[in-house]
Formats: structure tokens, sequence, C-alpha cells
């Protein structure tokens, strides 16, 4: 049975052609009665609206492209929802792309959308500076970045202050009385990670010119040490302990690379292993955790974590973990928010970078304060 044309559904309504194509694409311009009657002749017929040659006479098609870098992270599925939340409130449809932390492969499906004449395109880039997407601005299809921070003024952008994030994990931590702490994370051209990371070693430092001012409880603790006093022990690590930070490197945010690390860990002597881990993300942390417990380690008793995200998954887990959560279906939310404003708008358009602060919510894998 063959698709009803424009023109049945104009002969069965009583109207003409240009007031069938008003109804589907200025359905404002035409009165209630003939709208309704030609909304009910589409209905009868079983009319399906011919996008492809909507899309050939505009230019562009009622979708947005959306390029995420891990679609098997339960974040990006979170954040994903609030992109497909407000498309769908107006009328676009969302084409979803995993680049799996891959460059070329992100470059290709960049290629591929602007192919499809995509009205705009959502990314969180797997590179800082990507030189395809400068040409995709250039050539006029707008692009907000997703979970990352725009370092140009010429786009818009949405994202979480990571490198506060990073601090607020690791200063958890050290309240903690932890002084030997690792850093789990890897994809260092993935600027979230490198911004998480710094926030840490920020954190670190400050503790560390902290202990060392004349005065501290740290400081004085090492000078009775040393002069035969007791100095009472202030957590796992011990007060008189300077405060480090171990670059614990993995090839990918994933479970299994978490697994790998936990292996590493696990086969480290007592007193050289990180008595405390900040991971770049969830899925690592919890991939630690599984590997940990399986070698025997005790979670937080011998070694406390702390993740990044806050997935569903992260309170679920045996241990429940720890983490810095960040609003996913909010970020996706305004992120497609201002990819529509920008389309809409057009060279009138003002570029937005917003930022939102992450949040500390502490769990059993840390220890409770």
């Amino acid at each position: 049975m063959a698709i009803a044309s424009i023109k049945e559904v104009a002969k069965l309504a009583s109207v003409s052609v240009g007031t069938v194509s008003n109804v589907l694409n200025r359905p404002d311009a035409v009165s209630p009665a003939t709208r309704e009657r030609v909304l009910n002749a589409m209905n009868e017929l079983g009319f399906v609206r011919n996008e492809s040659a909507r899309a050939l006479r505009s230019g562009r098609t009622r979708t947005m492209g959306l390029v995420v870098l891990d679609v098997t992270n339960p974040f990006f599925t979170d954040v994903a929802k609030g992109v497909e939340a407000v498309a769908a409130d107006n009328g676009m449809i969302v084409t979803l792309c995993n680049s799996d932390q891959d460059g070329p492969r992100e470059h290709r499906y960049l290629r591929h959308l602007e192919e499809q004449r995509v009205q705009g395109i959502l990314i969180t880039p797997v590179e800082r500076e990507n030189e395809r997407l400068e040409q995709i601005i250039e050539r006029g299809t707008p692009v907000v970045l997703l979970d990352h921070r725009a370092t140009r003024r010429n786009r818009c952008s949405v994202a979480v202050d990571d490198v506060l994030g990073g601090r607020l994990a690791t200063e958890h931590l050290l309240g903690q009385g932890h002084r030997r702490l690792g850093f789990v994370g890897g994809s260092w051209s993935i600027s979230q990670v490198a911004e998480r990371h710094k926030g840490a070693v920020q954190a670190v430092e400050a503790a560390a010119a902290a202990a060392s001012r004349p005065g501290s409880r740290e400081t004085e603790s090492a000078e009775a040490s040393r002069a035969g006093g007791s100095a009472a022990a202030c957590g796992t690590g011990g007060s008189a302990e300077a405060p480090s930070l171990t670059l614990i490197d993995v090839p990918s945010l994933s479970f299994a690379s978490g697994r790998h690390a936990a292996e590493r860990l696990a086969a480290m002597p007592g007193p050289d292993r990180p008595t405390a881990l900040f991971c770049a993300n969830d899925l690592l942390a919890l991939g630690l955790m599984h590997g940990l417990t399986a070698a025997g380690l005790r979670i937080p008793d011998d070694v406390a974590l702390i993740g990044y995200d806050d997935i569903d998954y992260a309170a679920a887990a045996a241990v429940p973990l720890s983490s810095i959560r960040q609003p996913r279906a909010e970020l996706g939310r305004v992120a497609a928010e201002l990819l529509l404003e920008e389309i809409d708008e057009g060279e009138r358009h003002r570029h937005r970078q917003v930022l939102f602060d992450p949040e500390l919510v502490v769990r059993a894998s840390s220890g409770r304060r």
C-alpha cells in the first residue's frame, strides 16, 4: 500500500496543496476549522510527511547531533535524556554518536553529521582543540560544547567546574586523615580528566603547605616524635606524614581499566600503596572496588575510594560509593536549549559559557566523618 501524497490529502479535504503545506509547516497561518479538516484527511489516508523532501528544500533536517565520549557510561545516558527531552519539546530528533574516546572516530561522525545537514551539534570532544569543529562552525553549523569548557568566546558551552570537583574529592580524603593518596585517571587529552587531576594536586599542595607552617598540628607532631615524645595518629595515614598524590595512569575511563588498576595496586607493598584513591569517574571507581575486594582488600578500611559523576550505580554498589555529583540531565537540557537558541537567532545569538558547581556526596566507600 503506497503512502498517500499531499495532493490526495488536499483533494479529500477540499483545499489547495498550499493549504496542506501550511498545516504541516505554518499551522498558525490556517484557520482552526480548515486545519482540523486537513488533519482529519491526513488521518483517514494515513498520510506521512516526506521529511527528506522538506529538508531538501530548506537545506536542513529537523535533527541535532549529539557526540559523546562513551555511550556505555550512565553519565552520558542521563545527559542524553536531558538533550532528548528538549529536542522532543521542539519537534526535533537527536542522532546519537559514540566517539568511544577515539579522535579519528569522532571526526568521521562529525563529517557524517555535517553531510546529513543537521541543524546543530552538541559534543563532548575527545581533544581540547579540534580543527574539524572549527571548520564546521565557520561553515555555519551551530556547535555547543557539552561537559567541556569553551576556551574561546565564539561558542557556547555547558560544563561543570572540574577543578573544584577535584579539590572537593581530595580535600574530603585528606579530611579523613589520609596522607598517601592516589589519582586514577587517563586519556589525558580529555580536559575533564586533566582538570580533575589539577584540582587534586591543588588540594594536596595546599595541605602540604599548611602542614609545613610552624605551629601546625603536623609540625608539632613531627617535632614531638623527634624529641622522643608520643604523637597520636590522626586518621589512616598518620598526622606526621606529609600528604602525597600518586598518579595511577589507565588507558581509558572504564570499569575494565579500574579492574586492571586494582591488580597493580593490590600487588604493591602495603607501605607504598595509597590508602585513599580519587578516580576520574565512577566507572573506574567501581572497577577498582571490584578488583580490590577480590584481592582481599577492604573498602574503606584498607583503601578508601571516591569517584566522579555520581551515577545511579554509585549508591547501589556493594560498598556505597562516595562521589562528586554533576547535574547530568541538567547539563544536557541547558546545552540543547543553547543550541536551539543559536539555531533560531543566527548571527544575533550571544554565546554563553554556563558553568555548574559540583557537589560532594559522602558514602561508606571513603568513610564518614
